[in-house]
């Protein structure tokens, strides 16, 4: 799931075929559902080890890309180690969040609920980076809040009704606090992209989180078995795959034309919960989503209206 990635700033933009743009950014989106699902259908392994695998495997695929870009030499030169450090942390702490979410409740609801973070990161960026939000972003963030918190609801009852599981309301609670941290991470890579190249962002935040994972291996990492190896071997592949078809998306077309379509996450999370875990949605889920998906492609559409630079569009985003 879901978590922040920039796009990269480069100099051998294209926007001229966006078509190609948007297929990259459907691909990624799919390839990062694939991702998540591989994740959840581990069963049983713990939340460090899924992060370690996740992001150590994810370093091959990214390395290999900067190669064939030309820019694995000086991808690991920074003027700027403390802000590494803290965008890895904050990172970090929400893809933990995130992926202990995704054990603990169905595939498209963790989705949903992610879809959080754009909204939350509109509200940090007029607060922290002093960027102006006007009455109709600030409307849409209010309403898209309250479509999460109809998602979210459900699950809540535990502590009036005690109906569901204590498991499971715990799981809302991390993927909410999973995206707001995400949003803290968007904010604190806006500040990077400007002193540091995004392939350096990239690469230190993967090794962070590799290290972040590794080091829970004394609180109860678990022997997979030869399924489960597979899965999560293919997982971390298919993150830093992700991440490389986010980055090209980027090259041929602006952040405001593509970031609609990370909402097809949406739409095949429904559909494999169904298919592979039997999920079916609630219809307290399905409303509250429509009003999160619909707040955020009004502050995309809006954004693009008010001709703000592309690079700080708040888009649903995926932690590399």
């Amino acid at each position: 799931m879901s978590a922040p990635s920039q796009p990269s700033v480069s100099s051998d933009l294209d926007y001229s075929r966006p078509m190609l743009g948007i297929g990259f950014k459907i691909a990624s989106v799919s390839v990062f559902v694939a991702m998540s699902t591989l994740l959840k259908a581990t069963d049983d392994i713990p939340v460090g080890q899924l992060v370690f695998f996740r992001s150590f495997f994810a370093i091959f695929s990214i390395l290999f890309y900067l190669w064939w870009r030309g820019q694995l030499q000086g991808a690991f030169r920074t003027k700027e180690p403390a802000s590494h450090v803290w965008r890895g942390l904050v990172g970090v702490s929400a893809m933990f969040c995130s992926f202990f979410a995704l054990t603990k409740l169905p595939l498209p609801e963790s989705v949903a609920i992610n879809y959080a973070s754009p909204l939350i990161a509109v509200m940090l960026s007029a607060v922290v980076l002093k960027e102006f939000v006007g009455i109709y972003r600030w409307s849409a963030v209010f309403v898209g809040l309250i479509g999460v918190l109809i998602v979210i609801w459900p699950r809540m009852s535990i502590f009036t009704t005690g109906q569901i599981g204590q498991e499971e309301a715990f799981g809302a609670l991390a993927a909410l606090t999973g995206a707001a941290l995400a949003a803290v991470a968007m904010v604190l890579v806006r500040r990077l992209v400007k002193k540091e190249r995004t392939s350096t962002i990239v690469i230190y935040f993967t090794l962070t989180s590799t290290v972040a994972g590794f080091l829970t291996l004394p609180f109860g990492w678990v022997m997979p078995n030869l399924h489960q190896l597979i899965m999560l071997i293919c997982a971390g592949l298919a993150g830093g795959i992700a991440q490389i078809l986010l980055t090209e998306s980027y090259r041929h077309a602006p952040m405001s034309t593509i970031a609609p379509f990370e909402y097809t996450s949406m739409v095949l999370s429904l559909i494999i919960g169904f298919l592979i875990f039997g999920d079916i949605p609630t219809v307290t889920m399905l409303i509250g989503s429509a009003i999160v998906m619909m707040a955020g492609i009004f502050v995309i559409l809006r954004e693009r209206k008010l001709a703000i630079p592309p690079q700080k569009s708040n888009s649903p985003q995926t932690i590399p």
